[in-house]
């Protein structure tokens, strides 16, 4: 039988899965289903679920992944509603402010709130010397307070366009009939909103539960599942990774539980506007004019506060890791003689996970969109499976499947490479395969009816016609790339340690200053890549989910 180039793209694709998803996925099942001499058990699920201090980290997971879906939720409503409606003076500074939030690490959002709020932080230190009394930040609301303010863009990014997007003749209608409007919020808006609020209160909810950094630094005796799987890790290294990897299983299935719920949620009651006689914002006057710009800023600032903060406290003057009054750039020399070369690792890793992810992720998407049928289909709900595994998880996943031979990678650069590129490749994917929709087959039709081969005809007509698309895709696959920490944290080893695993190390030893240089280095090629692929879609803030 002869094989044709798309048949080929689909059984490459279908190796990749194999090798860097259901190979790690089975490793870790396996490691989870064994004792310690190797023989087939349950013994670690039942003491998953027996266990005092794995049943209270389940728990605590479960509510900082609500608590997080509510904080933005409220959040994130109330931004998108006086942006999507009402005359905000510096709405596109407020955007950017939400942005900044979104492309901000977790764990640079916990050392700026301990910076602030902390111990010895500066706003608890004021307030104390002003005799308010204010406990420090750590523990389970201080987790919350952090999530909140990190993920409510999700909501506001999704809900903001779907509000801006319904037809005012209904609303007009409803008034008419004497509805209040309170009914016609939840009458007429909120079904039509509903599955944009669903979609990022699901992004809120699994980064929440994913999420490793925020509860390691602020959580301080708060555990969830995320960290007691790498503690149990870190005790289990080089020995049966049991009770790791079990935790990991629990993890997946916690996440692709609330993907189908919110999947089921949104095509059970399905609601469509005709796009046309869009709202127009009103201008409010006086006291609740007043109260929707405070409100507003209030939230864009809070969520930007990390990075404004890292900024400031990188150019502190500093005495090792003590700061000292006035400013310098004693941190950034630090960077620049001692560090240059996690900064080196972070760029070529990211770069090489892109060009990875740019080029496999498109192809895939290609093969997706343009051949509709059984086996795209199941590649397609495949995966899926790498976006809902939270990082950590990959992590213990790959070193459970390639510490020994044949694929003994353990150690090495590759090894975080590919870890990164299995959990970015459902984005690109997913991206290119609906900017090729909006292609039409014809025209490739037509180049093979003249004589190219399939191959030709997808690379001369297709791609240049997607190509700021993939360009842009792959600005924001490197802004996910270069930040990412869990997986990274696992994997690592001294000469592969990248930003992200080093700010980590220098807010757990105390050295701020150095972490607040490294994390306004990692903002700044961050915000660079941002400004790129907002260049090439035309400042679409929407396309960074």
């Amino acid at each position: 039988m002869r094989l044709n180039f798309w048949t080929v793209v689909s059984i490459l694709a279908w190796l990749i899965l194999i090798v860097l998803l259901v190979i790690p996925l089975g490793s870790v099942l396996l490691s989870s289903m064994q004792d310690a001499a190797g023989n087939f058990s349950l013994a670690n699920y039942e003491r998953f679920f027996t266990t005092p201090r794995f049943r209270t980290a389940f728990v605590n997971t479960l509510i900082v992944g609500f608590g997080g879906l509510v904080g933005s939720l409220v959040l994130g409503s109330i931004m998108a509603f006086c942006m999507a409606r009402l005359e905000i003076k510096g709405g596109r500074f407020v955007s950017l402010l939400a942005i900044l939030a979104l492309v901000s690490p977790p764990f640079i959002g916990a050392y700026s709130w301990i910076v602030l709020f902390g111990s010895n932080g500066l706003v608890r230190q004021t307030l104390m010397s002003w005799g308010f009394f204010m406990p420090p930040i750590f523990g389970m609301w201080g987790v919350l307070i952090v999530f909140s303010f990190k993920f409510y863009p999700y909501v506001y990014l999704l809900a903001s366009g779907a509000l801006g997007n319904i037809n005012r003749s209904l609303e007009e209608a409803a008034e008419s009939l004497g509805m209040t409007p309170f009914k016609r919020v939840m009458k007429i808006s909120f079904p039509l909103v509903l599955p944009a609020l669903s979609a990022g209160g699901l992004l809120a909810l699994i980064h929440s539960i994913a999420d490793f950094g925020t509860p390691r630094l602020i959580g301080r005796g708060f555990s969830v599942l995320a960290t007691e799987a790498y503690t149990l890790y870190s005790a289990e290294i080089g020995s049966n990774l049991g009770m790791a990897t079990t935790i990991s299983i629990m993890l997946i299935l916690l996440s692709m539980l609330f993907v189908f719920g919110q999947r089921y949620m949104s095509r059970k009651n399905v609601y469509h506007g005709n796009l046309i006689n869009k709202p127009v914002k009103k201008k409010l006057t006086g006291v609740w004019n007043v109260v929707a710009h405070v409100a507003v800023y209030f939230i864009a600032l809070a969520g930007a506060m990390p990075a404004i903060i890292a900024a400031i406290y990188s150019i502190r003057r500093t005495n090792g890791p003590v700061f000292q009054p006035g400013l310098g750039l004693d941190s950034y020399r630090r960077i620049l003689y001692n560090l240059a070369d996690v900064v080196q690792n972070s760029l070529v890793f990211s770069a090489a996970t892109v060009f990875l992810t740019v080029t496999i992720g498109t192809i895939i998407g290609c093969l997706v969109a343009r051949r509709t049928n059984v086996n795209t289909s199941s590649l397609d709900a495949t995966l899926m499976v790498p976006y809902v595994m939270p990082g950590i998880v990959v992590g213990i996943a790959f070193v459970a499947a390639f510490n020994s031979p044949p694929f003994a990678i353990t150690g090495t650069a590759l090894i975080i490479i590919l870890s990164i590129f299995i959990r970015r490749l459902p984005y690109s994917v997913r991206s290119s395969a609906s900017a090729l929709r909006q292609v039409s087959p014809s025209m490739e039709e037509a180049a093979i009816s003249l004589g190219y081969s399939p191959l030709q005809a997808f690379m001369k007509v297709t791609v240049p016609l997607i190509v700021p698309g993939i360009i842009a895709g792959g600005m924001l696959s490197f802004v996910t790339a270069i930040n990412e920490l869990s997986s990274s944290l696992v994997l690592y080893v001294g000469s592969t340690a990248t930003m992200p695993v080093r700010i980590y190390i220098a807010i757990n030893d105390g050295d701020y200053g150095t972490a607040a240089a490294l994390s306004t280095v990692l903002l700044l090629i961050s915000g660079a890549a941002i400004y790129c692929a907002f260049r090439l879609m035309g400042r679409d803030e929407r396309a960074l989910l």
